[in-house]
């Protein structure tokens, strides 16, 4: 790995940057939308027969708000109707839908690096293959002919191709991730808005 390194070149080093950067955000990002840290699968059933009775204590909804990305959502109307209990449908939507906002942003967290890394990384390949082809043309005198300094032509080629597989290597990853990470966030998204909705229809019923 070292010798391939040192055959690409200078420009190979920002694209090891970006690969270091690339894992640490898929990492990360794997840890930080798990099912059980954004909408575990039976909180919204839970919270609702809990609320069956009357709105929880603050303690209570503070344990939920500590709960998940669901359970942060679902406790600022738990919030909202302990400070006013005639907290009207429309007030209590836009409660959750401010703090759902919130929240939305963080389950997007470091997207848009990936997204940036997948799109910059071929191009940065290129621009070390570039380099490459520069520094064979560079290696010609002028009324020399081309196999005068191979070494040097050998160094320029391993510059242009590893340089263009390395960036390669990194986006292809990168790009399926994003999509992948998207797709997850996408989806978690509308849990939370469904089930902000059915929590308001929910409470809707109990004032009736």
């Amino acid at each position: 790995m070292i010798s391939i390194i040192q055959a690409a070149g200078w420009p190979i080093w920002p694209l090891i940057a970006c690969s270091v950067l690339a894992l640490a955000i898929i990492l990360e990002r794997f840890v930080s939308l798990k099912t059980s840290r954004v909408a575990p699968a039976r909180l919204l059933e839970e919270v609702i027969t809990v609320t069956r009775n009357g709105v929880p204590t603050p303690d209570v909804v503070s344990q939920l708000e500590q709960n998940s990305a669901l359970g942060e959502v679902l406790a600022s109307g738990l919030h909202a109707l302990n400070t006013n209990p005639r907290c009207s449908e429309d007030d209590l939507r836009a409660t959750m839908e401010g703090v759902g906002r919130q929240v939305a942003h963080r389950l997007e967290n470091h997207l848009g690096a990936l997204a940036t890394i997948a799109s910059a990384a071929p191009l940065m390949g290129l621009f070390g293959t570039v380099v490459g082809m520069i520094e064979i043309f560079g290696s010609q005198a002028p009324g020399v002919a081309a196999s005068a300094n191979p070494a040097q032509l050998a160094h320029g080629i391993s510059v242009a191709l590893y340089n263009t597989a390395f960036g390669l290597m990194v986006a292809i990853p990168s790009l399926i991730f994003w999509r992948y990470f998207r797709a997850l966030v996408d989806a978690y998204l509308l849990t939370l808005e469904v089930s902000a909705e059915r929590l308001v229809l929910h409470i809707k019923s109990l004032r009736k």
